[in-house]
């Protein structure tokens, strides 16, 4: 009987026959059992496992599976049927077909949804960007141009019978309403009382968008240097009124490397890495170099641009000390 042929029934399940014969059309073979034949037991436990299961619904990727106790438990699917419909993973990765990969998110542990049928296309690698995103001394001062020329509109002469607003209170004005009660604007603060006019705010040197809000805050920490006496990245009210004065005229800010000075914007090289002057500080892209032929890979962290950064205030701090010495001598 081991070696039997099974035959379909009209149930879902195979069935054995009694005879081990082959058999004949014009006549009718006896079921000995439910099942294929030569695995006896295996029908039962399918049962078992089909009453248990019953009412048990597994996610993707899962299946039911009867524990020693009798218990239903869900388990990731042991083997997929191999029809192939390969479909390509959010993780960048092609599978066979949905249950693959529904399978692998089941093991790994992984959170995997299906990008789009058929194989993954491959993806084309985004070179950095040649130059670092920066607020140079023009963006900066037409920022806070647009800042004094919004805050003077704001200016109300005093009337026979009633006090207006000066610039001052104007500036009070806005300065408590932004301060957290520290009796300081720090920077976010700072950007937050910018964003209040849409003008002053919308100062655009990128194509791209983002970039263009990189470069609001960048601008703002500009305008906190101008009079941040103490360094604090702080503004006290003073330092507010100060920075915002009409009258108060920026200086303008070199870059030093190597006994040398440069001009706001211009651009040098550390490694394979673009290095671009702005406001008197040195600014550089973050890329890690390949040291055979000195190009970049795609790596930007805090940790590589502080390096580069680093490397050249060394220079600037060097220079500025010279300075300083060569002048108390004069």
């Amino acid at each position: 009987i081991g070696d039997a042929p099974t035959f379909a029934s009209n149930s879902l399940l195979p069935s054995c026959p009694v005879s081990s014969r082959v058999p004949d059309p014009s006549t009718v073979s006896a079921v000995q059992r439910p099942g294929r034949c030569g695995q006896r037991g295996s029908w039962e436990e399918q049962r078992s496992k089909s009453k248990i299961c019953a009412n048990v619904f597994c996610g993707a990727g899962r299946e039911c599976a009867v524990t020693e106790k009798g218990e239903p438990t869900c388990l990731c699917i042991e083997q997929c049927k191999p029809h192939k419909r390969p479909v390509c993973g959010s993780n960048g990765k092609t599978y066979l077909n949905h249950c693959e990969l529904h399978r692998d998110a089941c093991l790994t542990g992984s959170k995997i949804q299906v990008d789009y049928d058929g194989h993954c296309k491959e993806k084309k690698s985004v070179s950095p960007s040649a130059s670092p995103v920066v607020c140079y001394q023009a963006n900066r001062d037409e920022l806070r141009r647009r800042i004094i020329q919004w805050l003077e509109a704001e200016i109300i002469p005093d009337g026979w019978f009633s006090k207006g607003s000066n610039y001052s209170e104007i500036l009070d004005k806005y300065f408590k309403s932004f301060d957290n009660g520290d009796s300081h604007l720090d920077s976010s603060e700072f950007l937050k009382f910018v964003e209040q006019n849409e003008t002053a705010v919308n100062i655009t040197a990128y194509p791209n968008q983002e970039n263009n809000k990189l470069l609001r805050g960048l601008c703002v920490d500009a305008l906190i240097e101008l009079s941040d006496e103490n360094a604090d990245w702080k503004l006290s009210f003073q330092e507010f009124l100060k920075c915002l004065n009409p009258s108060f005229n920026p200086p303008e800010k070199k870059c030093a490397l190597e006994d040398e000075t440069y001009a706001d914007g211009a651009e040098t090289e550390v490694d394979c890495n673009r290095c671009v002057c702005s406001c008197g500080h040195w600014v550089c892209t973050a890329m890690t170099c390949d040291g055979k032929n000195q190009k970049g890979v795609q790596t930007h962290t805090e940790e590589e641009m502080t390096r580069y950064a680093q490397e050249l205030q060394k220079h600037q701090g060097t220079a500025e000390k010279t300075k300083k010495v060569n002048t108390k001598e004069i």
